[in-house]
């Protein structure tokens, strides 16, 4: 895995905390939150605080995420923002944490330069020992304040500046005036700083879970559907109207198609060609790794000749695209693929939806020769996977990324999966919500 380190395509962009003064702050919130220290004077947190180096001190690489369903999290600096997300159970949770540190910027910003700020993505469920128990965790609400508590000191101070004003006999409550002083002292003055941390609760309707070795929820449907990456028979039946697993090609097919989730690649006129040109090129290279082939300085030549070369150990996969993409360039004959066919999926990707990049994950994992869109969508399973591969390979793919999307990662991105998907809501990836005002979520509020 270090290929990866090296090239920044794992534990990339992760904060530093390397001086004395955040290690302290950090080891406060840590006690705080779990009654810990680390000893280590430099680690590198994601966006949640959480530090792959510690995970390793500790033995726990769930230290911050207890259950794998109670996310803590410590803040240093509203910088963390532009991290990964690293260990997440649910595909939620890193945009909950996004909108919250956007949300609160300024005040994680001042409330930081002087203490860590400690919270947790507080649900009703503390363990998640069946399938059914992910049912139950819908809405998700951020508490989070200062290890000394300036957002609850800064709340406290402000009623009793209100009770000051207003109550005819508060001029002469010593007591009152003392309460305020000793507040005012640790908080400073709220009047022209106020320490308040946006409240805010999420919705989590359509999401993708690690538990039980994978599921996709859709239950923002008509017809709620959960997908499972393992044998669904070896799982707990879900209380929804579907329950699939990866195996369920059709189903999952019309699901897709039914719910307007996903297009053919083939209607993009200018971008088809390309995309299929390329899932064609990582089949190649694949036949051509698991042969012993010679992968370096690779190009459209060499790849006609690995082609050739190997034709009869090329799968379907291949001589399916490659039909499509030459009635693309060509015309002729339409080639009909359906969704029993293995090339279906490299076929189609999701439309511009709220639910974007979940159906991208979920095609990604029934994609698996696309070795981008596998790292891109669904890095966990394409860590999963590069584990399996030879070293032949590893060394191709972690060339091929570093050179081909970390140089533009935006770039990329826009020509695989198109413009970021016109939402009311701002950062609504993967189906999340915010829920704001008294009587719960209101559509188009910011």
């Amino acid at each position: 895995m270090m290929r990866l380190i090296k090239h920044g395509l794992m534990f990339g962009n992760l904060y530093v905390v390397r001086a004395p003064a955040l290690v302290e702050r950090y080891n406060r919130a840590l006690d705080h939150l779990i009654g810990r220290r680390t000893e280590l004077p430099e680690f590198h947190v994601d966006i949640s605080g959480y530090s792959p180096e510690i995970g390793d001190e500790f033995g726990d690489s769930l230290y911050l995420n207890p259950n794998g369903c109670n996310r803590q999290f410590i803040l240093l600096s509203p910088q963390q923002k532009t991290a990964p997300l690293l260990n997440a159970q649910f595909s939620t949770s890193r945009s909950i944490l996004r909108q919250f540190i956007d949300k609160n910027e300024d005040q994680l910003f001042a409330l930081t330069t002087r203490d860590a700020v400690a919270g947790e993505l507080v649900n009703s469920v503390y363990s998640v020992k069946t399938p059914a128990d992910l049912l139950r965790i819908r809405t998700i609400k951020i508490e989070a304040d200062t290890t000394e508590n300036h957002v609850s000191d800064g709340t406290d101070l402000r009623k009793k500046i209100d009770r000051f004003m207003h109550d005819d006999g508060a001029w002469w409550d010593d007591v009152l005036i003392a309460d305020m002083i000793t507040l005012a002292k640790k908080t400073g003055d709220i009047t022209r700083y106020p320490i308040a941390l946006a409240a805010k609760s999420y919705v989590q309707e359509n999401f993708y879970t690690e538990h039980f070795g994978g599921l996709y929820i859709f239950r923002d449907m008509d017809s709620p559907v959960a997908i499972s990456v393992a044998d669904k028979t070896t799982l707990e039946t879900l209380p929804v109207d579907t329950f699939l697993d990866l195996s369920d090609r059709n189903q999952i097919a019309r699901f897709l198609d039914e719910n307007a989730l996903s297009e053919p690649i083939v209607t993009l006129k200018n971008a088809a060609p390309h995309i299929l040109q390329q899932r064609l090129d990582f089949m190649l290279v694949d036949v051509a790794s698991a042969a012993g082939d010679d992968l370096s300085g690779l190009d459209r030549r060499s790849l006609r000749a690995i082609a050739r070369r190997h034709t009869n150990a090329l799968p379907d996969e291949f001589h399916a695209l490659n039909d499509l993409l030459r009635w693309i360039n060509d015309g002729g004959a339409w080639p009909r693929i359906t969704s029993e066919h293995p090339a279906y999926f490299y076929s189609v990707r999701a439309r511009q939806h709220k639910d974007r990049d979940l159906v991208n994950m979920l095609l990604a994992q029934l994609c698996p020769r696309d070795i981008r869109q596998l790292f891109i969508c669904h890095k966990p399973a394409f860590y999963r996977a590069y584990h399996t591969w030879n070293d032949r390979k590893r060394t191709y793919v972690a060339d091929f990324l570093a050179r081909e999307y970390m140089m533009d990662k935006a770039g990329a991105r826009h020509a695989l999966f198109g413009p970021e998907p016109d939402t009311a809501e701002p950062l609504d990836e993967f189906g999340v919500l915010p829920k704001s005002g008294p009587w719960g979520h209101v559509r188009g509020a910011s």
